[in-house]
Formats: C-alpha cells, structure tokens, sequence
C-alpha cells in the first residue's frame, strides 16, 4: 500500500541479520586465516618430530656395515680397527671428520681419506695411501719418503722399483740454508722430473748439496744433474743425449744449455 512506511515494508532488522546462516564458499564454510596458520603449524611440527625420529629414534638408519676401498699396503681390517666405526648408531650422528682425522694420524701411510655415510645403513672409507718416491736407508730397515717429502712409514725390504737415497751433504751454505730435510725435498722434486725410462732404470739419488744431485742408473751409468731447476728441461736434454749415446756412461744435464756425455 502506497502509505506505508519503510519500516512496515519490512526493512531488515537487528533479527533478521542474526538468523542469516554463515558465509560459505564453495565447498563449505570458510576456514579462517589464523585457524589455517595454525593447523600449517601443527603439522609441520608433527612431521619434523616424525623425521627427528626417524634420523635418532628409529632402527631403520642405523650403521650396519663398513666398507673399505684403496687400501693396498694396509689391509682393510688395519684401516677398520682404526677408524672406529660407531656400529648401531644413528647413521646421521657418526663423526665423519673425526674418523677421518683418527685414520690420518694413527695410519702416516694414509694420504688422503674420505668417510661417507652410504645410506642407509652403512659407512665407505675410501683411502689413498702415499707411494714412496725414494727410499733412506736406517739401521738396516728403509723409511719410505713420499712425493711430497713425508717420511711416512719404515719397512724392512726396500720396494721393488723405488731408488735410495744417498744424503751426505758437506759443509756449505747450502746445507746451512736448506738444512737435511730441504735437500731431501730437492731430491723428491728431481725424482718427480725424470723421464719415465730413466726413472724406471734410477737405482741411487745422491745429493751433496743443493746444486750437486746425481743419479746412479742400471748397468753403471751415472748423470749429473745438478740443481733441482729446470727439470723439465734437463729431463728433455737427457732423454735426447741418451737417444744419441745409447752406450754412453756418464751424462752431464747440470748446464742443460750446454750438456755433456762420454763412454764413462
């Protein structure tokens, strides 16, 4: 009717908005924000406890087993007995730097060690042993010496192969300057330089000083090397004065710019 009120065409009330049902989306009522914030929280929780443990708690990642790769002078059951291996624990908690460390310093022969977890029950022990370079003799027993100067380990019967040296270096500055273990070094590092075929055939390395190395060779022959400088190139001159003196006996690449050789 024209005369009624608002009011009376039935605006809502305070009732009507009280009775209306909640808001929904399309597949049910709306979850609010921080309700969501929350059971996200829970749930991240229960799974970090359940992967926490699994890691600690469980049995399914515990050690097991060891495996040992690299080892040649050394048996697997010296490296083993060394390292340790925590056997029962928890996979995650093993100690991979200090088993390492341990294996270094009680096994010199060890250069480089690498101790992985192999999930998910095992440990690797992956060694690289040093090789001997050359051989110093001491009260009858050979201590090995390694490429990079380490005396790392004695043995009784000198290895097949690897030449002596014979350190019986004179007064001189450069004994005063280098000292025993310098020269040492400088006879690792002319080793390093020979050519192959003369390595193989190196008996004796005798240093007497920085600037006097020679090497004694099979079937007598000698070469004066000189210094440890220019190796690479007293490796050169040699092999080629060796390809043109095939029967010579003495061969002199300590000035490689003007070398030398003669019958003996």
């Amino acid at each position: 009717m024209a005369g009624q009120t608002t009011a009376q065409r039935g605006a809502p009330g305070r009732a009507d908005t009280a009775a209306r049902p909640p808001r929904t989306g399309p597949e049910g009522p709306r979850i609010g924000r921080r309700t969501l914030l929350i059971l996200i929280g829970v749930l991240a929780a229960a799974l970090t406890a359940f992967v926490i443990w699994v890691l600690y708690g469980s049995s399914w990642l515990r050690v097991e087993k060891v495996s040992t790769s690299g080892a040649r002078v050394l048996t697997r059951e010296e490296v083993e007995a060394v390292a340790a291996t925590p056997i029962g624990a928890p996979l995650v908690s093993v100690d991979t730097d200090a088993m390492e460390r341990r294996l270094r310093q009680k096994l010199p022969r060890i250069d480089t060690v690498d101790v992985v977890r192999s999930w998910p029950d095992g440990i690797g022990l992956k060694v690289t042993e040093r090789k001997p370079v050359l051989l110093v003799e001491k009260g009858g027993a050979f201590v090995e010496v390694d490429a990079k100067g380490v005396r790392f380990a004695t043995v009784d019967k000198a290895p097949k192969g690897v030449p002596l040296l014979e350190l019986t270096p004179e007064p001189s500055a450069s004994l005063r300057r280098f000292g025993g273990d310098g020269l040492l070094r400088e006879a690792v590092r002319v080793v390093g330089d020979l050519p192959a075929g003369v390595a193989k055939d190196t008996e004796v390395v005798r240093v007497t000083s920085y600037d006097a190395i020679s090497l004694r060779l099979s079937r007598g022959r000698v070469v004066t090397w000189g210094s440890g400088e220019d190796g690479s190139v007293k490796a050169r001159v040699l092999t080629a004065l060796m390809k043109a003196a095939p029967k010579a006996g003495q061969f002199d690449v300590s000035a490689p710019t003007a070398p030398a050789v003669s019958a003996s």
